[in-house]
């Protein structure tokens, strides 16, 4: 079945939120809602009648007689761990099915996020726990990425930023994590053994509210039958803390505090408190869970880490993107600020951080089933044979480009200085003047200079011709995608060894070319008038100078052509006949009408040297392959 939506589903540790986003749309992700809220606690609760319940309904529906929070961890053997995570998430799954929040059969793709830390196989056997719950489609993602593509969709990361070095500082409730984002590609940074989440805070503080609580020891006991009432009373901690963070001004009068509040029974009261001075007090005392380092302390030693890894990678990242919900607390950005400071590195604290992961989940799975989709509509212009054929049909244009620029070389540098020489008595005999001939228009051809037009050539052929039918292909994918048609385009300047993989104007080619000249030269023109008077004794001129003196030597009986090659070779015309049969005037005449012969005839062996051109197509093709697959993964990130 068609996939419809992506489904954002981020199971934090303290809370969980769903957002759903429209594969066929760039509009931002719709947040979903459980109990009439966007955001839950994350917990899980049992009641007699009423089955399991999550988020705030568990807590507060009276008669539930068990409860679970806090429960999201790396995968473990522990079946009831596997079992609370399983049944939470299928109750979640009933519910938003129920309410009519999700596409009906398998129209939706569940993408959960997990602590960039986690290995690939911690993420794989945590798939496998949540497939236990009935979800047809689900992958599991980690929430850097997740926090990495909202903010480029939300329009909080610029293009440069992008492709530049962001560290991503995800302060969970029950890890820390620290995700270098490079050129696009995610490096968890390992610390080994991470422990560093925000409920440790909670728990510091219920440990203070129990320990100075009047019924500390009634409290105890009832905490160790009904667990139940110790996690309520965990949930008035974090309350106050959020509180707290959320007002901190607020709280710096030593009169004013935040406050929790949970009842055991009428008589029996638990109410966390905290402000300033007390949350001071907190955050720098030893936890045991943090080998008896403070939390401050361990938060700016892990900062202080990550600093020193990515120097040892010669990284200064140009963001610092902080997410998840307790990146609220401001004493976690000055500690930021302070290990990376600007203008070098800038802080970008989320401004939604209980909803960035679960919409940037949505926005990862969109953005995935997209960017496929994408590469599948390239790919089709390489397997359908699409960009062969658009070379092959502009093979005939190349040609004529180049044959009359190497045209109008060949004369320029062959045969016209040839024929001065000759004409100077710079070369004795007219076979001297042949073999000049032969020789600089085969070095002509093969040189520098010859490749340059080429190359000049080829260029503009690729510009001109090619690239327009390319554009042509791919704008409707790049408007599609909704991405600009620039994308994949080849509009800036072109290598020339891009378009012209090797080719060079071959040996059989030279050679006909060569002979070609030769022969109307020597053969059939004012050259070929000397060589005619001579053999009949004459020097008056010729009737027919230009093009008669071939047809009379063609027509001339064998024995004669023996005696043509003699004075060839041998005889020494006299300079002033060299220069009365042979001015400048008719060297310019001489070029201009042997132009089109030889243009032709280096067209025809430029089109009979096949080999060389499908070399030439097989090359172009598979370079531009390449270069669209390069430009495919430069642009993909502005998919949305």
């Amino acid at each position: 079945m068609e996939i419809l939506e992506t489904i954002g589903f981020d199971l934090g540790h303290g809370e969980t939120a769903v957002a759903k986003a429209i594969v066929e749309s760039i509009e931002p992700p719709q947040m979903l809602e459980i109990n009439n809220k966007k955001n839950q606690i994350t917990a899980l609760g049992w009641h007699p009648k009423l089955g399991y319940l999550v988020g705030e309904q568990a807590l507060i529906q009276a008669g539930v007689t068990q409860l679970t929070i806090s429960f999201k961890q790396k995968p473990n053997n522990d079946p009831k761990y596997r079992e609370t995570i399983s049944t939470f998430v299928a109750t979640y799954y009933r519910l938003l099915k129920e309410s009519g929040q999700l596409e009906s059969g398998e129209g939706s793709y569940f993408y959960i996020g997990c602590p960039s830390g986690w290995s690939v196989s911690d993420r794989s056997e945590y798939q496998k726990i949540l497939q236990e719950a009935g979800i047809p489609r689900l992958n599991v993602v980690p929430e850097s990425r997740a926090a990495f593509m909202q903010a480029k969709e939300a329009g909080k990361l610029e293009y440069d930023k992008l492709l530049a070095s962001v560290l991503i500082v995800d302060i969970g409730s029950s890890t820390t994590d620290f995700t270098l984002v490079k050129t696009l590609e995610e490096i968890p940074i390992d610390f080994g053994s991470n422990t560093l989440g925000a409920s440790l805070i909670d728990k510091a503080i219920f440990a203070r509210t129990l320990a100075n609580h009047e019924q500390k020891t009634l409290l105890e006991k009832v905490f160790e039958e009904y667990p139940h009432h110790q996690a309520r009373c965990e949930l008035a901690c974090r309350k106050a803390k959020e509180d707290y963070f959320s007002n901190e001004q607020l709280y710096s009068d030593p009169e004013s505090f935040a406050r929790g509040f949970e009842s055991i029974n009428e008589q029996i009261y638990f109410i966390p408190q905290v402000n300033k001075v007390m949350m001071e007090e907190i955050l720098n005392q030893p936890l045991p869970e943090l080998e008896l380092h403070s939390w401050m302390r361990s938060f700016h030693d892990s900062l202080k880490e990550a600093k020193e890894k990515l120097e040892k990678l010669g990284i200064v990242p140009k963001l610092v993107l902080m997410t998840g919900g307790a990146s609220r607390m401001k004493f976690t950005h000055f500690l930021c600020q302070e290990m990376f400071p600007e203008p070098e590195t800038l802080l970008r604290p989320d401004p939604e951080p209980e909803r960035c992961i679960a919409m940037g989940l949505a926005r990862v799975g969109r953005w995935d089933l997209r960017a496929a989709a994408f590469k599948e509509e390239v790919n089709k212009l390489f397997t359908s044979n699409q960009l062969k054929g658009l070379i092959e049909r502009h093979i005939p244009e190349l040609i004529e480009s180049l044959t009359k620029p190497l045209t109008d070389g060949l004369i320029v540098n062959a045969v016209k200085p040839g024929l001065k020489d000759w004409q100077k008595n710079k070369m004795r005999t007219l076979a001297d003047l042949e073999t000049s001939l032969i020789s600089r228009a085969e070095q002509w051809l093969k040189s520098d200079f010859a490749g340059q037009i080429i190359n000049y050539q080829c260029a503009s052929w690729f510009n001109n011709k090619i690239q327009p039918d390319l554009a042509a292909q791919t704008d409707p994918i790049c408007r599609k995608f909704q991405i600009p048609r620039s994308s994949l385009r080849f509009e800036d300047s072109i290598d020339p060894n891009f378009v012209n993989p090797e080719l060079r104007i071959g040996d059989a080619i030279i050679a006909e070319t060569v002979a070609f000249i030769v022969n109307v030269i020597i053969g059939g023109g004012t050259v070929a008038s000397i060589i005619t008077l001579i053999l009949t004794g004459h020097l008056t001129w010729p009737i027919a100078l230009v093009y008669g003196a071939s047809l009379m030597a063609a027509g001339m009986e064998l024995n004669r052509k023996s005696v043509q090659e003699v004075i060839k070779t041998n005889v020494d015309v006299p300079s002033w006949i060299r220069s009365s049969f042979l001015g400048d005037k008719k060297i310019e005449d001489m070029c201009e009408q042997i132009k089109p012969e030889l243009e032709k005839v280096l067209q025809e062996q430029l089109i009979a040297n096949q080999e060389a051109f499908d070399k030439m197509i097989g090359k172009v093709e598979q370079g531009l392959q390449k270069t669209l697959s390069t430009k495919v993964q430069s642009c993909i990130i502005l998919i949305q």
